[in-house]
């Protein structure tokens, strides 16, 4: 299990960015937030449960197809949000979310962020 300190390390460090609206480490088998900080507001219990479920159907997709790659990102794009889903390498049930507005840091930037703190998770 993940220590709470780098959680919440973890979670100044993707809230860092420009526009970034809230972050999220969840457990995708439960559903469970596991920590979680906004800088707006905005309900993350919901997005995170909700995010929990797209990940389980990508999963359950790709068993069904046979493929045996893990995911690494999913990226959903809104009118005026981004929300970046990055699985955690060291713990496979867990994955780091993401909401940044549209005007906030590049996908580039935030792509990049998200892959430095799940590495350090």
């Amino acid at each position: 299990m993940l220590e709470v300190e780098k959680l919440d390390a973890a979670m100044a460090d993707v809230l860092s960015l420009n526009g970034s609206i809230a972050a999220s480490v969840v457990d995708w088998k439960t559903g469970m937030v596991l920590c979680s900080d906004t800088k707006q507001k905005f309900d993350i219990e919901l997005a995170s449960a909700g995010n929990a479920e797209v990940v389980k159907a990508k999963m359950a997709t790709m068993k069904s197809l046979g493929l045996d790659g893990a995911i690494e990102d999913i990226l959903i794009t809104l009118s005026d949000q981004v929300h970046i889903i990055r699985t955690i390498a060291s713990n496979p049930n867990l994955f780091l979310y993401l909401a940044i507005s549209e005007g906030g840091a590049s996908l580039a930037m935030a792509k990049m962020k998200m892959q430095s703190v799940e590495q350090g998770l």
